[in-house]
């Protein structure tokens, strides 16, 4: 069996071709297993790797996975993956993608596409383990803005909230952020400095297979889930901020983020594909 499959990069930086996060999607997951998915995504061994198939909710369902586990949603898959639904199908700017988590609508202006991500839920983290949180960072109390939270518009991570961009560039993952794992046993914890400000330094270590962590470039899932920070705090809306991640492991990238005066929150980024192949199975 041949399968096809284009990279693409998400949250590009003005057209670099080296800039955003990486994205393999297979243009037809039909007739395939969870566990070849997983085979597959396991040997492109990105931060994931999408799957379209018909979708009769939607203008095509996705699956998403990991190199270790199948998620229910991810901002820059969803992204990435629009893109190349669009290209097959012919369709308008306008889709909706139908995965685990609900049916995400997306559309895009050029090669900026944007997503309007689910209803906001959020939850404290209980404040005896903050001191530990921040010592897992390299960090001190007096680096946190705020206590964090549990935020989830799909997948739920931790909010970090920070009192500068300085503070947010001085962060290391210590082995000790393992324990801070969400319900779904998946460990994702996203730094940031003030969302007062018009632009905002960003960053996010998660949790792959066999325990270690990582940094990723971008990620749009941890973007909504700001958007959800900042209603659960009584941020004023509406708000547009610009994000800026993945310096610290050489991918500049870009996020866009805005909430609309009814609470909605759209995360949108630039969108390229950089290359096209086939794998045989």
């Amino acid at each position: 069996m041949r399968l096809a499959f284009r990279i693409l990069n998400v949250f590009a930086v003005d057209g670099g071709r080296f800039t955003g996060n990486p994205l393999c999607v297979f243009e037809d997951g039909s007739g395939l297993s969870a566990d070849t998915m997983l085979a597959l995504a396991r040997q492109f061994n990105l931060s994931e790797t999408t799957f379209i198939l018909p979708g009769d909710k939607a203008s095509a369902a996705v699956r998403i996975f990991t190199p270790a586990m199948e998620l229910p949603f991810a901002g820059h898959p969803t992204l990435g993956t629009a893109e190349v639904v669009r290209d097959l199908l012919q369709t308008p700017s306008n889709i909706t993608l139908s995965m685990q988590a609900g049916v995400i609508p997306v559309s895009a202006e050029g090669k900026v596409w944007t997503l309007t991500a689910g209803q906001p839920q959020s939850r404290p983290l209980e404040a005896v383990r903050s001191a530990q949180l921040v010592a897992a960072l390299g960090l001190t109390s007096a680096d946190l803005a705020a206590e964090p939270m549990w935020v989830s518009t799909g997948m739920e991570q931790l909010l970090v909230p920070l009192c500068s961009a300085e503070a947010v560039e001085r962060a290391r993952a210590g082995a000790e952020l393992s324990a801070f794992a969400n319900d779904f046993g998946k460990v994702g914890v996203y730094l940031f400095s003030p969302v007062d400000a018009e632009q905002a330094s960003v960053r996010f270590f998660f949790g792959k297979a066999g325990g270690a962590l990582m940094e990723d470039p971008a990620t749009g899932s941890a973007c909504a889930n700001l958007g959800g920070y900042a209603l659960a705090t009584g941020v004023p809306v509406p708000l547009r901020r610009i994000l800026s991640q993945g310096a610290q492991v050489e991918r500049p990238s870009r996020l866009l983020l805005s909430v609309d005066q009814s609470g909605a929150i759209f995360v949108g980024g630039e969108v390229i594909e950089i290359g096209r192949g086939q794998v045989e199975i």
